[in-house]
This record gives C-alpha cells, sequence and structure tokens, in this order.
C-alpha cells in the first residue's frame, strides 16, 4: 500500500514539473499582402537553471511549402513573479504566392525533452490587377535619381571653398617665403698669413721690380717702409701707418725694452732706413745702388729677428646678425610654421570632403 501511494505521489509530482515547461507561438497577423512580412514570436517558458534550445533556420529556408524565413532573432531573458523565467525568439516570415498556409508547431527543446507550441495559420493576400481597364495600367516606373536636397550639400561646399581659400593664402605665403633671400648663418675657416709672411712677400715684390725701382728711389722707398708699417702694426698692435718715424723708433723701443741689445741694433737700422726714404721722399735725396741693397737687407732683418711663428695660420669667422637680420629669420621661421599647418587643414578638410562625397554618391 505504501509502495502505490509513493508511485502515485512521484507520478503527480513529475507531472507537475513537466506542466510547467510551455511553448506558445504568436504570430502579429494573420493575414499580410504578397512579399510582406509577418514576425512569429515563439516563447518558452521554463526555470531559470533550465537550458533551451529554440530550431534554427537558415535565411530564405522554407519554413513550409510557400513560406521563407528571412531570419531569426533572440530576445533574451524575461523573468516571471512565480520564479520562472520565458525566452523568447522572433522569427521573420514572407511569402510571395497568394494562400491560406498552415504553419507547423515550433518544438523547443528544454533541458533536451522537446516541447511544441500550436500551430499557427498565416493568409497571404495577392494585389489585384483591373484587367478590363488596360489604359489605366501603368507599368513600372524608370530608375530615378535621388533628389538633390541642399542640406545634404552645404556643409560639404563651404568646407570645399574654405580648403580652397586656405590652399591660396598658404601658396601666397609659400611665394614669400621663396622670393626673400635666405639668410643662412655660415661659418667660414680663413687661412691668413703671418704679419712676417705677409711682409716678406711684398719685399720678395720690391726686389722682382729692382731695375724699376732704381729709377725711381721715392717710389722704391714708399713701398719699403709702407712694407715695415703694416708689419709694425700687425705684429706690435700700434697704428704705425699714421705715425711719424720718431715715433715708431720710441714705441719699439717700449715694445722690445726686455732686450736692450736687439732694441739698440734694430733702432739704428730702423733709424737709419726710415731718414735716407724721409730725405728720398721730401728732400729729393739721391741714393746708391748699394744703399738701397742695404736698406732692403736692414729690413730684412727686422722682420726676422722680430717675427712670431708660433701663431694659428686659420681663423674661424662667424658672421653676426643684425637685429634687422634676426627678425627676418623669426618671420621666416614662423611664415614656415603657418605653412605647415594650412598644409596640414587642407589635407584634413580634403580627406574629409572626399569621404563626405563617396557616401553621398553611393
Amino acid at each position: 500500500m505504501v509502495m502505490i501511494l509513493s508511485t502515485i505521489i512521484g507520478l503527480l509530482s513529475f507531472s507537475h514539473a513537466a506542466a510547467q515547461v510551455t511553448v506558445v507561438a504568436e504570430i502579429d497577423s494573420i493575414e499580410m499582402l504578397i512579399g510582406e512580412q509577418a514576425h512569429v514570436t515563439v516563447t518558452a517558458t521554463m526555470k531559470e537553471s533550465s537550458k533551451a534550445e529554440f530550431p534554427v533556420y537558415k535565411p530564405t529556408q522554407l519554413l513550409t511549402p510557400g513560406v521563407e524565413v528571412v531570419k531569426s532573432k533572440e530576445l533574451g531573458v524575461k523573468s516571471r513573479d512565480d520564479g520562472y523565467v520565458d525566452r523568447s525568439v522572433v522569427y521573420t516570415l514572407t511569402s510571395f504566392d497568394d494562400s491560406l498556409y498552415y504553419l507547423p508547431p515550433f518544438t523547443v527543446k528544454v533541458d533536451g525533452k522537446p516541447y511544441k507550441s500550436k500551430s499557427l495559420a498565416m493568409k497571404v493576400v495577392g494585389i489585384e490587377v483591373d484587367t478590363t481597364h488596360v489604359e489605366q495600367f501603368f507599368g513600372p516606373k524608370d530608375v530615378q535619381d535621388n533628389p538633390f536636397w541642399w542640406s545634404d550639400w552645404s556643409l560639404l561646399f563651404w568646407l570645399s571653398v574654405l580648403m580652397l581659400m586656405l590652399m591660396a593664402a598658404g601658396y601666397y605665403l609659400y611665394l614669400r617665403l621663396r622670393d626673400n633671400k635666405p639668410i643662412i648663418t655660415r661659418i667660414r675657416i680663413v687661412k691668413r698669413l703671418l704679419p712676417h709672411q705677409k711682409a716678406m712677400k711684398e719685399i720678395e715684390q720690391i726686389k722682382a721690380d729692382k731695375m724699376q725701382n732704381a729709377e725711381n728711389p721715392k717710389e722704391y722707398y714708399t713701398k719699403l717702409t709702407d712694407t715695415l708699417r703694416k708689419y709694425i702694426e700687425d705684429r706690435y698692435g700700434f697704428n704705425a701707418m699714421e705715425m711719424t718715424s720718431t715715433e715708431i723708433i720710441e714705441r719699439l723701443e717700449k715694445a722690445m725694452s726686455d732686450d736692450t741689445q736687439t732694441a739698440e741694433t734694430m733702432k739704428h737700422e730702423l733709424s737709419q732706413l726710415f731718414t735716407t726714404a724721409d730725405l728720398v721722399k721730401f728732400a729729393k735725396y739721391s741714393t746708391m745702388i748699394n744703399e738701397n741693397d742695404a736698406n732692403l737687407v736692414s729690413a730684412i732683418d727686422f722682420i726676422n729677428q722680430t717675427k712670431l711663428e708660433n701663431l694659428p695660420t686659420e681663423e674661424t669667422v662667424k658672421p653676426e646678425l643684425t637685429e634687422a637680420d634676426q627678425r627676418t629669420v623669426k618671420t621666416r621661421r614662423t611664415l614656415k610654421v603657418v605653412i605647415t599647418l594650412i598644409a596640414a587643414a587642407c589635407a584634413f578638410l580634403l580627406g574629409y570632403v572626399c569621404y563626405g562625397l563617396y557616401h553621398l554618391l553611393m
């Protein structure tokens, strides 16, 4: 007796649990025009922990002969007050034949067990054509162009105008930058002769013109004393070209005060040379050839005894920019930055306009 009661209670419990799983199919419209679409919503009510498998159809697959499945979409899970949930899937159907169709039940597997919905009906209505009045029948229209709306094109138009204006401004600034003389600071390394090298080079030229100088002693002594004056100016750093012979001798005595013997010898030889030169230039004094040669040798000896050889023979020249030049450099840099920004803006606008035109014309 106890076993019979247990069996009955188990069957009732299983029947109650099975009764809680339901599958319902609903159609949004049982009648539609040929070629239109209808939507069938299949809802399965089950426990939240249960797993449901809805029927899967490929696009254009026939649900029943004459009815195609366009697509399917899962709506998700909706909770209920009794602790159960509703899982729903929407199937989009269409048909191109006017007829009354029988839609078979939809089978949903819940935890591996199939549950079926009720069957549905769907009526597809064709479009009636009045064949008795042929003159009122109009055939298919030709392909029509999309209407032109200024609102769709206005933004691209004004952006194109702005781009052209920026391009014109950038080209104008480029011409200004190109036509302006560039200011480039260049460092030059100049090879220069040492003071004694320059003086000896000029003396060699005087010796080469010996016959001509013999006929014109004034020119000879003028060249010789000028060469010595330039050498003294470069060697000792005072303006010997503007001094008299006496002033030059006095400054040399101070400059060579550490070597008294050399100073006395130089004073005697240079005094004799400068005195002879002054007599020739201002008193029309006539000299002998051997006297000219002796003075030339005295000049060479003075240069050789006072020369400095351990001086750099190269000089680095760095040009200095004036305030006007510096302002010009800053202006050119600013122009380059502005031109670069304008070019970047034009490239961006061109890309945006092309992108917009592509979407409008497609």
